[in-house]
């Protein structure tokens, strides 16, 4: 092994106990989380335990950084994201987060009309959108909504809940979403008359 590679698995253990120390977790915290025993995280943290990709990639998604980040990867220099669409049910999301867990968010297309009649649906999480252009129509529990450019819903997504395009024209909307528990914050300046 050359010796810029064992310097840069040398620098995982320091680096992982650094993240967990920063986020105030415990050892047995983290264990519960990945599902990685006590002893071989401390192992890892004080470079006894050589890192690999099993033990590495839960690790990024419970501190909610890229795996790069664990390994200390040079920076590529190019911050932007590169979205690849994802089509479901009609809808395009194009992906405007990188970081594997925590929040993300998307750019969701909806075209004209779409879709039909879904049922409302529930899962874990935690969800915002904004509407950047068109109509969309949320069902969201007893609500039925129409929200126009420029307004915005938050809502845990444990409350059944849908979203379609009632209008002819495509309907573009800023989406968040977050696990259980992770809320967003709207903050807004009092109306001056």
């Amino acid at each position: 092994m050359a010796n810029d590679e064992v310097a840069v698995l040398a620098a995982v253990g320091p680096r992982l106990r650094a993240l967990r120390k920063q986020r105030g977790t415990t050892l047995s915290e983290l264990a519960d989380t990945t599902g990685i025993s006590v002893s071989t995280l401390s192992r890892l943290e004080s470079g006894h335990r050589r890192p690999t990709l099993e033990l590495l990639l839960p690790l990024a998604r419970a501190h909610q950084v890229p795996l790069d980040e664990l390994v200390g990867a040079p920076a590529v220099g190019d911050p932007r994201v590169r979205p690849r669409a994802i089509v479901r049910h009609g809808m395009t999301f194009l992906p405007l987060t990188r970081r594997p867990g925590g929040l993300q968010a998307f750019k969701q297309i909806l075209p004209p009309y779409t879709p039909a009649d879904p049922q409302p649906q529930s899962h874990e999480g935690y969800e915002w959108l904004y509407v950047l252009s068109g109509r969309l129509r949320l069902r969201l529990g007893d609500h039925d909504l129409i929200l126009e450019p420029g307004e915005v819903a938050e809502f845990d997504t444990r409350t059944p809940h849908c979203v379609t395009n009632p209008g002819p024209e495509p309907t573009e909307v800023l989406n968040l979403f977050g696990p259980q528990g992770e809320r967003l914050h709207v903050r807004a300046r009092p109306a001056t008359n």
